[in-house]
């Protein structure tokens, strides 16, 4: 009995030694893109804001709280500081419309891969396109009337960590 198994042991043995296969290894190359500039934006106009909004590689923005005067013409720059390609740790900015269930849209977001994951709807105010390791998006919209907004990311699984609030504040005039 201990010979047959010892037998089929040292079949199965050799039997595995001669069907290596080689794996081949899949280089990732980074992708750098052209950043975008400000060479048109007129620092003396007072109806535009220039924002700048870096995300990273660990699902965080540098910012949790954008404030804005209503009427304003927001020029908002998305840069993904990280090094990661945008299919496996993309990123983006939606600022949503006022009252929208984040987990709700989030679910929504999740099968909209086609669109950046941006379901279709009027849910959002304005958005980038999604952006990976290295790249720069730039987008132009009119601040939203005064109140508190929420901003995320909307790739997979980032919207708990990628979130602020955009507060819009009533512009000031003053009466002499």
């Amino acid at each position: 009995m201990k010979e047959k198994l010892l037998i089929i042991l040292m079949i199965t043995f050799i039997c595995s030694c001669g069907t290596k296969k080689e794996k081949k290894k899949e280089k990732f190359e980074y992708k750098r893109t052209k950043v975008e500039t400000f060479d048109n934006f007129d620092v003396d106009d007072p109806n535009k804001v220039k924002i700048v909004l870096n995300s990273f590689d660990s699902m965080q923005y540098d910012k949790k709280i954008i404030e804005v005067e209503d009427g304003k013409n927001i020029y908002l720059t998305l840069n993904h500081k990280g090094k990661i390609g945008k299919e496996f740790m993309g990123h983006n900015f939606v600022l949503l419309k006022k009252g929208i269930n984040i987990d709700d849209f989030a679910r929504k977001a999740v099968v909209a891969k086609k669109t950046d994951y941006i379901p279709t709807g009027d849910q959002t105010l304005a958005y980038t396109k999604m952006i990976g390791g290295g790249e720069t998006t730039t987008i132009n919209f009119k601040s939203p009337e005064p109140g508190k907004y929420v901003f995320i990311c909307s790739f997979p699984g980032h919207y708990n960590l990628m979130k602020g609030e955009f507060i819009v504040k009533q512009k000031q005039s003053f009466v002499d």
